[in-house]
């Protein structure tokens, strides 16, 4: 992925900002689109594949991190929030949030910038190093679309499901805490539900899930995807 090729959504209430950030940021290579609000994003996203977004936090209506909990639940495009906060708690909440990165306003053009290219290398890296199938015993599961065949049919799975066996088919044979897996996997996932997800997993892969083989429990430690 080249700079020229990459496509940012920068979403803020505020016009003037907006204008100068895609005026900026074209003249710095990249294809910009804007958005005023969290609706009009998602009918940016519901027509546009975006390497990247920026995203202001106090917008009226839906907020910019309720934004980033439910992008987090489908995507894992590179968000990095903006907000005339900077204290630690807030940076730390945006995080929590699933946010990749956080800039406190005022700003210098060039330091969003430099942030937003270190992102987008992150990102390539990431992709390099990951498989785009992983196998194990009868199961193909195409980590990047979160897709799961067996012996080519395809297993339906819930996107709760997907996103744990991503997490875990990312690390194969590292165990997973339930903390572990409920921060990664954000969206409706919660520590308490952890063990009731895995179980409906092992229900759709193993063959005795009361004895199983792939989805393992490591003791003390948590879950872990085993291969053959």
């Amino acid at each position: 992925m080249t700079q020229e090729l990459c496509h940012l959504l920068v979403v803020d209430d505020d016009e003037r900002l907006r204008e100068l950030l895609s005026k900026y940021l074209t003249e710095n290579g990249f294809v910009v689109t804007i958005a005023s609000s969290a609706q009009e994003a998602r009918e940016h996203m519901g027509t546009f594949l975006f390497d990247l977004v920026i995203l202001d936090i106090m917008m009226p209506g839906e907020t910019g991190l309720e934004f980033t909990i439910s992008l987090r639940k489908n995507i894992n495009v590179p968000i990095l929030l903006l907000s005339a906060m900077g204290e630690v708690d807030d940076r730390i909440k945006g995080f929590e949030h699933g946010a990749d990165d956080y800039l406190a306003k005022p700003f210098e053009p060039k330091e969003l910038l430099m942030r937003i290219q270190a992102l987008l290398r992150r990102g390539q890296k990431q992709d390099m190093a990951l498989p785009k199938d992983l196998a194990f015993g009868p199961f193909t599961f195409d980590i990047q679309k979160g897709v799961l065949s067996r012996q080519g049919e395809r297993v339906l799975l819930t996107e709760s499901e997907k996103r744990l066996l991503k997490i875990m088919a990312e690390t194969p044979r590292h165990p997973f805490s339930r903390d572990d897996l409920a921060r990664k996997a954000q969206g409706d996932v919660s520590p308490r539900t952890i063990d009731v997800q895995i179980a409906r997993l092992r229900r759709k892969i193993e063959d005795d899930p009361r004895v199983p083989k792939y989805l393992q429990t490591v003791r003390n430690a948590g879950y872990a995807l085993w291969l053959d």
